[in-house]
């Protein structure tokens, strides 16, 4: 008797979507290898375990730091720093990339600069913004604002250049201004790929975390990193690591859900 291959709950077929079990199964089912890998190279490859601790121990120590010490504290700080300057990135790069990608001359004039900056390493400002800025809160954010701005400035110019002329044309046909085709067509048409935008960069900016917070940093998660490392303490170092890790996935799941409930639309024409 034979089994139709097209009723297979894990049959992989192009561009089409998977029950939601199944994603829940393999996103579940990816972590379950890793973690086993994890576990078995500690077993059979007799690594220090003082270097790489078991996946047990650095969960015991994630523990251990969420009920009985100063790490939750740490991570609410990294979050604000995270969520402030990248809400100040995107105040400044939504709108002037939407602007670049609109008219011909702002972006003549400003794409010279953004693209010059972009190629800039953020962490090669870290002694000037000290200078600056001291040794507070400012060059931390500065450093994560300078990391996001000018490569979220470039994606919102090209998803903007992509709305579909003849909609711009058709307006413009019918009489609209140019104010009134910015604000009712071009606006509302590049907003979701504004939304992809944000999602794909704010990845970016926790990336550049650790890095901002070991520059004369006693609070946040990679203070709590460095300090570990001053004790060979790679368990708390790696639940640093993880914790990173998890709060970048809560991050995405929520700009994923934000998407859907704002643009539920783009979903409905796909089913």
């Amino acid at each position: 008797m034979s089994v139709d291959s097209n009723k297979s709950p894990l049959r992989v077929t192009i561009r089409k979507p998977v029950s939601r079990t199944t994603v829940i199964l393999l996103g579940v089912a990816v972590w379950v290898i890793f973690f086993a890998a994890w576990e078995l190279a500690v077993i059979f490859e007799g690594v220090n375990v003082l270097l790489v601790p078991p996946p047990e121990t650095v969960l015991a120590t994630l523990y251990e730091l969420l009920t009985g010490g100063r790490f939750p504290g740490d991570i609410g700080i990294s979050v604000l720093r995270v969520v402030g300057s990248f809400a100040g990135a995107c105040v400044v790069a939504v709108p002037l990339g939407i602007l670049m990608g609109t008219f011909a001359a702002a972006e003549s004039f400003f794409n010279p600069f953004v693209s010059a900056w972009r190629y800039l390493p953020a962490p090669a400002f870290i002694p000037i913004l000290l200078m600056w800025l001291g040794t507070g809160e400012g060059p931390k954010l500065a450093l994560l604002f300078i990391g996001v701005v000018f490569f979220l400035i470039t994606l919102v110019m090209d998803y903007t250049r992509q709305v579909r002329i003849e909609l711009i044309e058709t307006a413009l046909t019918l009489g609209a201004s140019q104010k009134r085709v910015l604000w009712t067509v071009i606006v509302p048409a590049v907003l979701p790929n504004v939304v992809v935008a944000m999602r794909q960069m704010l990845a970016v900016s926790w990336t550049y975390l650790v890095i901002a917070e070991i520059v004369a940093s006693t609070t946040g998660i990679g203070a709590m990193m460095m300090r570990a490392r001053r004790f060979l303490h790679t368990d708390e170092i790696m639940a640093g690591i993880l914790v990173i890790g998890l709060l970048g996935l809560l991050f995405d799941l929520l700009f994923r859900w934000l998407h859907r409930a704002l643009f539920g639309y783009l979903y409905s024409q796909t089913r």
